[in-house]
């Protein structure tokens, strides 16, 4: 029970630290440049980190490296999921302008709908949840070095 809703909390979690930073920079003015969506990589780091860390300490010895991987991939993927959602909802409902103020930062020849932007957005989310997970099981696993014996000299 514990590798099902472990990562759909602290899912949820990320999410709402995405909303609230993408709304504080909306607050701004600043959500339409997409530089400042490189700090979503920090955020979503910090709670799949979390989500592997609490799911190691809660197994102790059983911590296998399969289970790790899978709470941080189903807790970054839940998140995007969850973030796309809101994003799509944000960009078709709450602000419809968003969108074309965004990719008129790029280029103005391209005819780039919604559904294309929030495609772009969702593998973002889940590339980075990949990549993330993969990093920070490398933090977690454990090591198969053999410990070394301290030999002290005796003279």
């Amino acid at each position: 029970m514990l590798k099902v809703a472990l990562p759909i909390r602290f899912g949820i979690a990320i999410t709402a630290g995405l909303i609230a930073y993408f709304l504080v920079l909306a607050l701004f003015g600043l959500h339409t440049n997409p530089i400042y969506s490189l700090f979503n990589g920090v955020i979503t780091g910090f709670g799949i980190y979390e989500a592997i860390k609490y799911y190691k300490l809660s197994k102790g010895k059983d911590f296998e490296y399969g289970d790790g991987f899978a709470v941080g991939i189903v807790t970054g993927f839940v998140s995007t999921i969850l973030f796309t959602a809101f994003f799509a909802l944000y960009a078709a409902n709450l602000n419809p302008d968003f969108l074309s103020v965004m990719i008129s930062k790029w280029e103005t020849t391209y005819n780039t709908s919604l559904g294309s932007v929030v495609f772009v957005v969702a593998i973002m989310g889940f590339a980075t949840s990949a990549v993330l997970t993969l990093s920070f099981m490398q933090l977690f696993k454990q090591s198969w070095n053999p410990k070394k014996k301290s030999s002290k000299n005796i003279s």
